[in-house]
């Protein structure tokens, strides 16, 4: 199982790339980004100093989404990034939620969200695609490739992922809500002539090592509060009585409102509904072993990939404990099963 990092744009952008680059030495594949272009610094930007600065590390926003910007230019930008640095970039998208809230407006469609998907991949890829009526692709970039990854939490985002996409993107890490949505999308890829194990399954949820609990939950209540963004809308789709796992969807009743200038941030006010039980399951915190246990449990799922969303105070301690102790122990599993 991979483990991947996901970082905040925020300035100083140096600040980011070093994280990155600290993230690679200490054996993390993946580093994402947010991708929230009013709230936080232009993720592609700083891609493109993290890949000049590193040699493995696969880079990609976890999320971008189909409104921000024109489809072609993402592909576009994804092309020039595999063209300067070598094919070190992946695509994580979603129906949009910060990124367009804080400019009134909508997520969009998964019509929209599905045609994204495949215009952005065909030409990240350098294949032609139809795009407003024109058969386009950049003859410069034959040998890009780019896999495109969903973050989906609804019945029909996880089946349209199990339909289309190169990857699955799960932002929580509760076993309980991973395995249903991860046989869903799966169920969907088999309904759809694909061999449902070739959809890539991420996990990404903020993990925080220490002894502190209670102060390690304070740090990660904002990630329950973001969660509940996606699950207001669900609820609102579905109703309250529907397919989706109670375990999703009950913990945000007393939830008010909430202000993006807060969102992602360690104190958010707008987060206090959130109770500890939420945090234990949708977050990784404690010791290193605790860390371990939990993403045994993950990889023995099916999942290729844990994401540590770093939004606290503890980063390099987390990334060290994260390089010494939990990846080679995570990489130990894989030898044993050999």
């Amino acid at each position: 199982m991979d483990i991947g990092v996901v970082l905040q744009t925020t300035p100083p952008s140096s600040r980011v790339v070093d994280l990155a680059k600290k993230a690679e030495m200490f054996g993390f594949s993946h580093v994402w980004t947010f991708d929230s272009h009013i709230l936080w610094q232009e993720p592609y930007v700083i891609f493109s100093q993290i890949l000049a600065e590193t040699r493995n590390v696969i880079v990609g926003p976890m999320v971008t989404n189909p409104a921000t910007r024109d489809w072609t230019v993402t592909a576009s930008t994804y092309a020039t990034l595999n063209e300067m640095y070598g094919n070190r970039t992946v695509c994580g998208i979603g129906r949009g939620d910060s990124a367009v809230r804080v400019t009134n407006g909508k997520p969009t469609t998964l019509a929209t969200l599905r045609e994204s998907v495949h215009v952005i991949r065909e030409l990240g890829c350098g294949r032609a695609v139809d795009y407003n009526g024109s058969s386009i692709r950049f003859p410069w970039a034959s040998k890009s490739e780019l896999e495109v990854w969903v973050a989906a939490y609804g019945p029909k985002a996880l089946a349209l992922t199990g339909e289309v996409a190169d990857g699955f993107i799960l932002q929580l890490a509760d076993l309980s809500i991973a395995e249903w949505t991860i046989k869903a999308v799966r169920d969907a890829a088999e309904a759809a002539g694909r061999d449902p194990k070739s959809v890539k399954i991420c996990v990404a949820a903020p993990a925080y090592v220490g002894d502190d609990l209670p102060y390690m939950r304070d740090q990660t209540r904002w990630f329950g509060g973001m969660v509940g963004n996606h699950v207001a809308d669900i609820v609102e789709r579905y109703g309250e009585n529907s397919a989706v796992p109670k375990a999703l969807t009950e913990y945000i009743k007393n939830r008010q409102g909430y202000d993006y200038n807060e969102h992602g941030r360690t104190g958010n006010s707008h987060t206090t509904f959130v109770p500890d039980e939420i945090i234990d399951r949708f977050c990784i915190l404690g010791n290193a072993d605790e860390h371990i246990r939990r993403l045994k449990e993950l990889k023995e799922m099916g999942v290729d990939q844990f994401a540590v969303y770093l939004q606290h105070d503890g980063k390099e301690e987390t990334l060290e404990a994260y390089g010494e102790k939990i990846i080679p122990a995570i990489q130990d599993l894989g030898k044993a099963k050999q």
